[in-house]
């Protein structure tokens, strides 16, 4: 557990990968204080001109669930404290991939937390579960649409209504989860993945995430009209004329991106 003077979430970096640890104990409850340190930490990891973010835990678990209190007295705490809206912006509208790395489980608001990333990497013992139906509610942060997004209606409404725990592997068969790993490889194997996409070309990472949040959010002609000028920063980026010169030296696919 962390002492009540430590940061809810540390940063840190390693090459061009920033690293986020919850360490908000005892299990990374989701209410204002951890939600404002995530949304400052994914601020402070663009101002530090990463190029892709993993986002993790340091304790037993990845996260427990929400705050029990912001229910109470009938939830005039959550409104208060919690923009879950603003949340779900801060990481769908950062132009940065990020990478959740899951352990022991992601419950309720944890596991939306892990769904608000663009890849999901977990543990093979790792319990995830939209478990809000035991306490009579749904999810409230955005974990139903991003559910839908992933495995469609059939599965949301399953994993809401039961209301379950499920093991990663079940999870990465119906697509919600990425990729699957022995428990003692979970943190190379993100640094990995998370690495690679840091060395991919960095301007048309943040096109792809905004094309494609421009097509859930408005639909496929939206995201076809919009695709002109989404691709505007890609043709005038240094990477491109990086991957272009390898190219046609005979190098496919051997250009190091600078990020640019």
């Amino acid at each position: 557990m962390t002492s009540p003077s430590s940061d809810p979430v540390a940063y840190a970096r390693a090459g061009d990968v920033g690293i986020l640890t919850m360490q908000f104990g005892p299990h990374n409850l989701v209410g204002g204080t951890l939600s404002q340190a995530l949304i400052a930490g994914l601020q402070r990891a663009q101002a530090d001109s990463c190029r892709a973010i993993i986002l993790k835990s340091a304790l037993r678990h990845f996260s427990a669930g929400a705050e029990i209190g912001l229910f109470e007295n009938g939830g005039e705490r959550l409104h208060r404290e919690l923009d879950l809206v603003g949340v779900l912006r801060a990481f769908e509208e950062l132009p940065i991939p990020i990478v959740a790395s899951v352990h022991g489980v992601a419950l309720g608001g944890g596991f939306e937390l892990a769904l608000a990333c663009d890849f999901i990497v977990a543990a093979a013992t790792a319990k995830l579960g939209l478990v809000e139906a035991t306490l009579g509610l749904h999810p409230l942060m955005g974990g139903i649409q991003r559910i839908i997004e992933r495995a469609g209606t059939a599965r949301a409404k399953e994993l809401v209504m039961l209301g379950r725990r499920h093991d990663a592997a079940t999870l990465e068969r119906w697509n919600i989860v990425n990729r699957v790993v022995p428990d003692a490889q979970l943190a190379d194997v993100t640094l990995a993945f998370a690495t690679e996409l840091a060395a991919g070309p960095t301007v048309a990472h943040a096109a792809t995430k905004r094309l494609t949040n421009q097509y859930l959010n408005e639909g496929m002609r939206a995201a076809d009209e919009g695709m002109r000028d989404i691709v505007a920063p890609i043709l005038a980026s240094a990477d491109l004329k990086l991957g272009v010169a390898a190219f046609q030296a005979g190098a496919s696919g051997g250009a190091v991106f600078t990020g640019q």
